[in-house]
């Protein structure tokens, strides 16, 4: 089936984008998501957080924005407020005077930068439990200073969409986190393909190919591999396939066909 794509124009990070989605996709997927959660507040009767947790590269703050644009233009769906995760990354004077040990050797949380002990976990169950029980603030990171801006965020929803690599991690400090989540989704996706993705999203960022390549191997692969063998089961999970469209993966279905067939849909 040949796909329809339709685009949007969108302030993503404070600036302004194209982007572009499948209408199948749309219509057949998130829309079923935003309804999904809509059911969930009705029935809770209460604020509702559902996580979206992915590799990254993967277009998680563009795609939740986009959620919430969606879910505000359709009748039978409840606003939800799209919120991140990046914004628990320590300070950069914090990562820059704290260590890890790794392989026998001390290394700076700076560079690093990205990994899990890089969040402020306990900050962000903290102030997860504070936007439950009404309004409160939200931190975000400046793509712009590359550090943290607290308090930038008003948080007011009844349905928070919360995104991050971390969220499904499957280690104690991020599955106490999990506990408050009333439904999760994840997306997986091929780590040979998000290794270009991330290349280039570092030298579009002002590095060298060299020095790119470089972060690629000593964070940026690490990182996948930890998240792809280490990340508990979502409630409901899509493929990202190489064209940027997205999929629902059945339970039993074979993963390969999926992430292989440009024309499968949901």
């Amino acid at each position: 089936m040949e796909k329809t794509w339709k685009s949007y124009d969108m302030i993503i990070n404070g600036l302004s984008q194209h982007v572009r989605y499948n209408e199948n996709t749309v219509n057949n997927l998130f829309l079923p998501l935003l309804r999904k959660l809509t059911e969930l507040q009705a029935e809770k009767q209460g604020i509702v957080l559902a996580f979206l947790a992915a590799p990254p590269a993967t277009g998680k703050s563009t795609l939740l924005q986009f959620l919430e644009k969606l879910s505000k233009e359709n009748e039978d769906t409840m606003a939800i407020q799209a919120l991140g995760m990046d914004g628990f990354h320590y300070n950069n004077q914090y990562l820059e005077t704290h260590f890890i040990e790794r392989a026998g050797l001390s290394i700076s949380l700076k560079s690093i930068k990205g990994a899990p002990e890089t969040f402020d976990v306990d900050g962000l169950r903290n102030k997860i439990i504070s936007a439950l029980q009404g309004n409160t603030t939200w931190p975000v990171y400046d793509r712009k200073i590359h550090d943290v801006i607290a308090d930038a965020q008003q948080v007011n929803g009844q349905i928070l969409l919360l995104e991050g690599n971390w969220l499904l991690l499957n280690e104690p400090k991020w599955k106490k986190l999990q506990e408050l989540a009333d439904y999760t989704l994840s997306i997986e996706v091929k780590p040979e393909f998000l290794r270009s993705r991330l290349i280039q999203r570092k030298i579009q960022g002002g590095l060298s190919e060299e020095a790119a390549l470089n972060f690629y191997e000593k964070s940026d692969r690490l990182n996948v591999e930890r998240l792809i063998d280490n990340m508990v089961p979502a409630d409901e999970v899509w493929t990202m396939l190489e064209d940027g469209d997205f999929v629902r993966r059945i339970v039993g279905e074979n993963r390969a066909s999926i992430q292989c067939d440009p024309h499968h849909v949901p």
